[in-house]
């Protein structure tokens, strides 16, 4: 397994889709918002956890093709359907190496992008802490998508359609979480849901995609 890890983060650094892409589509994204929406702090501080959020959303949308693609052209994916490990646990491995290169480095510089958008002070903590809890269920459900779409030439724009549903409540509690974190109001009920469907999401979906691969491999 940890050797599967190893070998995924080396492959997803060298194929162009790891750390540097979802950074720079996410800064992109944090720096054209003053443009469309005006340069008012007071207006910008309002939508900044949404808009943070929605942009590290569709930074790791930006690699879900890859996690199974590389696999499946050079035919490793068939002899992974195959080996002594199980296929739930292949998929488990790629979701976390999706979620090093691509969800942990967005949580790190989230903070670093809040300033951007005259992110309240107080809702710093709070935007890092449910990036770091939901990112993980954004590169578990795009492991299912991925499945889906696994073969199909020109699958990217199928793949975001079919995904970006059930990023949905995702999105809404996240940033919700900074929302509240950032006005000084109860966060108990956001955490708990966002780490609620996180939670779910990994002990559920990776069977699901472990499905999708074996009937799209026979």
């Amino acid at each position: 397994m940890i050797a599967l890890l190893t070998r995924d983060l080396r492959l997803a650094i060298r194929a162009g889709g790891g750390f540097g892409l979802g950074l720079a589509f996410f800064l992109i994204v944090v720096t054209l918002v003053p443009f469309g929406v005006g340069p008012e702090g007071g207006v910008l501080a309002r939508i900044a956890p949404g808009i943070l959020w929605l942009g590290a959303l569709l930074a790791c949308l930006l690699s879900l093709d890859r996690i199974f693609a590389l696999d499946f052209e050079d035919g490793s994916l068939d002899l992974l359907a195959t080996a002594p490990i199980p296929l739930e646990g292949v998929v488990s491995v790629k979701a976390v190496a999706h979620w090093i290169t691509t969800g942990l480095p967005l949580v790190l510089a989230a903070p670093v992008f809040g300033v951007l958008l005259h992110l309240p002070q107080a809702a710093y903590f709070w935007l890092v802490v449910s990036l770091a809890l939901g990112t993980p269920a954004l590169s578990v459900l795009g492991t299912f998508g991925a499945a889906l779409t696994v073969g199909l030439k020109r699958g990217g724009l199928l793949l975001s359609l079919l995904v970006l549903p059930l990023y949905v409540p995702t999105l809404i509690f996240g940033a919700e979480l900074v929302r509240r974190g950032a006005n000084g109001m109860d966060t108990q009920v956001p955490l708990l849901m966002l780490a609620g469907i996180t939670a779910a999401c990994i002990a559920v979906v990776p069977f699901a995609s472990a499905a999708a691969i074996r009937v799209n491999l026979r």
